[in-house]
């Protein structure tokens, strides 16, 4: 079975010859590019990825427009800065192959210099509030993560900015998922991240994760 690769991109030029390099066979590269001016769409192309422009900005927006670019049964989902190993992935896709799980996170295990005091503090926090809100036994908001392609679609995901993978969980979550976690290595991204690289970027994040929160009805606790 063949899986597509959802690599949202802004201005990843210098990771993506490594990023693709590492794909796996039977995995296949959709990379996203929401508004590169460093010619990323020209080197993922020039690499035989297959290239998605969106041009609303936003990560939501472009994790949603690889989701419908997709056709495979199974998606994946991975940043492209080379923070995170592509030959990895089949240890977060198997569980969903085997219907062991309907949603793998891939909890990062970060390598050092990958992950600022500042975003693993933030990220502990949010994944407990999760823990608790959901009963999902996650300790990561992992960006590498992996479900059925029309299973999310149906989820009808409607955050198009940083709270996409926040949003994902929680409907999964209210949906009856099964939602598993499995280690993946987190690596030194390639140039800096919009994200965690900054304190500015961290809170923005922090602020759309709190209104997709906020904007969900609190959850039961599933049982045993």
């Amino acid at each position: 079975m063949e899986i597509d690769v959802v690599l949202p991109c802004l201005n990843e030029a210098a990771a993506l010859p490594w990023v693709l390099g590492r794909m796996p066979d039977g995995f296949r590269p959709i990379v996203v590019d929401n508004g590169s001016v460093d010619g990323s769409a020209e080197v993922a192309a020039g690499l035989g990825a297959k290239v998605v422009s969106e041009v609303r900005p936003g990560f939501g927006a472009a994790c949603h427009a690889g989701l419908v670019a997709a056709t495979s049964d199974v998606v994946c989902f991975m940043d492209a800065d080379a923070s995170l190993d592509p030959a990895q992935a089949p240890r977060v896709c198997g569980p969903v192959l085997a219907g062991e799980a309907d949603l793998v996170l891939g909890r990062r295990v970060p390598r050092p210099g990958s992950w600022p005091a500042h975003a693993r503090v933030a990220n502990a926090v949010l994944a407990g509030r999760l823990r608790r809100r959901t009963g999902a036994p996650l300790r990561d908001l992992g960006p590498m993560r992996a479900c059925g392609r029309l299973a999310l679609l149906e989820l009808r995901l409607a955050d198009r900015r940083f709270g996409y993978p926040l949003e994902m969980v929680l409907r999964a979550a209210a949906a009856g998922w099964r939602i598993h976690e499995t280690e993946v290595d987190y690596l030194p991204r390639q140039g800096r991240s919009k994200v965690t690289g900054t304190v500015r970027g961290t809170l923005r994040a922090i602020g759309d994760m709190r209104r997709v929160m906020a904007a969900r009805e609190p959850l039961r606790r599933p049982g045993p």
